[in-house]
């Protein structure tokens, strides 16, 4: 094996690595939304403890994949599509980290829940449906990104638009709820906020995708929407 051969053998090792962390990283994120999920369903305080506890372990995998960016990009000097699948995976792990943000947010609101020892609202299950969503919808994004399937991608973008339908349908119910009963107002907008989280996981989702088309085909499809 000559020296060029080598170097290129532990660039693709590299890169390999970096992409595991990646998938890493999104396994635990999405961990993190199912626990968060049951915790609101089964009102375990105990649960919700250990994921705001273990939201430092999402912030460093951030920092760790962030620095591996940085090391390939100042050694290897990438070209073209291995350039391509570094850039995006920095902007993936963003949003990774963002989606851990929400779900920390998530958790703080049923801590709160808890605390007052309220009934909550029927909107109780709408809002297991919507995380199972959201967390399918992280999965689904991740799968597409290990398989490198820029038209399975296009199917998770394509999925965003029934999520955002069903948050604004529970929104309504809430809205309604408070209407009725003005004395549970103050739970039912800690509720409003953990589904704004989950809706905001599914933004995150579909971000992780469109990256996913771009290091595939080169085309970048952000905001393609808005600018028709």
């Amino acid at each position: 094996m000559n020296e060029t051969t080598h170097l290129s053998t532990q660039f693709d090792t590299d890169l390999e690595r970096l992409r595991s962390k990646v998938l890493e990283m999104g396994g635990l994120v999405e961990t993190q939304i199912n626990l968060t999920t049951k915790a609101y369903t089964e009102n375990n305080s105990e649960t919700v403890l250990d994921i705001l506890e273990n939201d430092s372990d999402v912030n460093a995998f951030e920092k760790s994949i962030d620095g591996d960016c940085i090391h390939i990009i100042a050694r290897r000097q990438p070209t073209a599509s291995d350039l391509r699948l570094v850039m995006s995976i920095s902007k993936m792990v963003t949003d990774l980290e963002r989606s851990g943000d929400e779900v920390k947010k998530m958790a703080k609101s049923i801590r709160r829940i808890q605390e007052r020892d309220v009934t909550v609202p029927k909107a109780t299950l709408d809002i297991k449906h919507l995380a199972e969503a959201a967390s399918s919808q992280i999965r689904n994004a991740l799968d597409t990104f290990a398989r490198l399937d820029a038209n399975e991608a296009r199917t998770v973008i394509g999925k965003d638009d029934a999520l955002d339908k069903e948050f604004k349908a529970i929104i309504r119910q809430l809205i309604t709820f408070m209407m009725e009963d003005p004395r549970t107002i103050t739970t039912a907008l800690d509720i409003i906020t953990i589904a704004r989280a989950i809706e905001r996981v599914g933004d995150h989702a579909k971000n992780i995708a469109e990256q996913v088309i771009y290091i595939v085909e080169g085309r970048d499809i952000r905001h393609l929407a808005d600018e028709n």
